[in-house]
């Protein structure tokens, strides 16, 4: 589940090799020896956040904590996010993580296990930190090991324009009503589709944010008690809808390949009518396409379904390293970003939403869909079941390949459930 383009995209830029090596030689804690002699301790915060962020806007945020804090000095290590990745996979196995570390959902599993990262509970209790203003925890039996910091939810993009040369009257709420406008989308010729669907094995979090986001819109799991649950009513009924918009023909062509800036160029391009997508690229796309009238809505839901929307989410979560000597002070770093003022500072600044339930992001001076897309988040209920799995990339990379054989008639939807449903169980204990 990684934040793309501007915040979900994750910037895939090159690092240099000194700029590495910098990263790798400051990984393993910050300095013991001034802790022991009471004097300043320096933690090092290894994150993507900040190459993500306007220029200067995240150092202002470190500068007001180290103003309220004299004896806690902040050392980023600031990268791409497949180079943060790249280098704390390498910290975790050896246990020589920084102090505190941006953590994406899909690692907190397999960090955990390796005892590279901290039980943020007893951190929390020590403290006698009020864990009930926190929006969620990412837990592994009954242990916090990541709090989500800022969420960025993946919404559904509409173009308004495309959905009324189709002679659709409003925005599609439910699975029939989407599969109509899609199909009436289509139908206005030419290269346009009414959706796209970007299940590329080698990048699979389309299973993740076009697939499942289906299933959780409708209060849906894959889950059961921790265990995979693939073979549900619902996990059926919601591979049997994807396989219905692929048999009409609505689905943008190349999908078997398309990785999600494909989709998002078709977009933008005014080639695919509906898509979901990360909340982030609003701003991407009016700069590519200032004339594009597109809006964001909830993810359609089953056909009589009348609970809680889920949504899909990333977030920017954060956590604090095992070895480190400065579980208190790297706590007390961590309770600054989820304190309300902090909190909706960040968010604001990222486009996101905050991971405090009592902050709220100033919209003063963002677009209006912003605003939409955060009623959607509060009306509904953030939903990724990959978060905390292990070897959540697998996972989805199987049930890719699965559903890539139903779409393709070479599979059964019950065929390629059960086998997904054993390939999971391999992996999930």
């Amino acid at each position: 589940m990684a934040v793309r383009a501007s915040r979900l995209k994750r910037v895939l830029g090159a690092v240099t090799a000194t700029t590495l090596l910098a990263f790798v030689a400051a990984c393993g804690g910050g300095d013991s020896d001034a802790s022991a002699s009471g004097g300043d301790v320096t933690l090092e915060f290894a994150q993507w956040w900040g190459a993500e962020l306007p220029a200067g806007e995240f150092d202002k945020i470190i500068s007001d904590f180290t103003a309220q804090n004299p004896n806690i000095k902040i050392k980023l290590l600031s990268a791409p996010y497949a180079s943060t990745k790249q280098q704390l996979v390498t910290g975790a196995a050896s246990k020589t993580l920084p102090d505190v570390v941006g953590l994406d959902g899909a690692w907190v599993s397999d960090f955990a296990k390796q005892g590279a990262i901290t039980d943020l509970s007893k951190l929390m209790t020590d403290a006698n930190y009020d864990s009930s203003q926190l929006a969620s925890q990412v837990q592994l039996k009954g242990k916090t090991y990541m709090i989500p910091v800022v969420n960025f939810i993946y919404p559904l993009f509409v173009n308004k324009d495309l959905l009324a040369k189709a002679g659709v009257a409003k925005t599609p709420t439910t699975r029939s009503e989407f599969l109509d406008a899609a199909k009436k989308i289509s139908a206005t010729g030419g290269d346009v589709k009414g959706w796209a669907l970007p299940l590329d094995t080698a990048v699979p979090n389309g299973v993740q944010n076009d697939v499942m986001s289906w299933l959780w819109a409708s209060g849906g799991s894959m889950l059961a008690d921790g265990k995979p649950a693939l073979q549900t009513p619902a996990v059926k009924s919601t591979v049997e809808f994807v396989k219905s918009l692929n048999d009409a023909n609505v689905i943008a062509p190349g999908s078997l390949t398309m990785k999600e800036q494909d989709k998002v160029e078709k977009f933008t391009q005014g080639q695919v009518g509906m898509m979901i997508d990360s909340l982030a690229h609003i701003n991407l796309i009016k700069k590519n396409k200032p004339d594009l009238k597109f809006e964001v809505a909830a993810i359609p839901a089953e056909d009589g379904y009348t609970g809680k929307r889920g949504i899909p989410y990333a977030s920017w979560g954060i956590g604090i390293s095992n070895s480190t000597k400065h579980k208190a002070e790297a706590w007390k770093f961590v309770s600054y970003l989820m304190s309300q003022q902090t909190n909706s500072k960040l968010s604001t600044i990222a486009n996101g939403f905050p991971g405090n339930k009592t902050s709220e992001p100033d919209f003063s001076t963002s677009d209006p869909m912003f605003k939409t897309a955060f009623d959607i988040y509060k009306e509904g209920t953030v939903a990724n079941e990959f978060v905390g799995l292990p070897k959540s990339e697998d996972l989805m990379r199987s049930f890719d390949e699965q559903l890539q054989l139903v779409l393709t008639g070479k599979s059964s939807v019950d065929d390629a459930l059960a086998k997904a449903q054993e390939n999971w169980s391999s992996v999930i204990e």
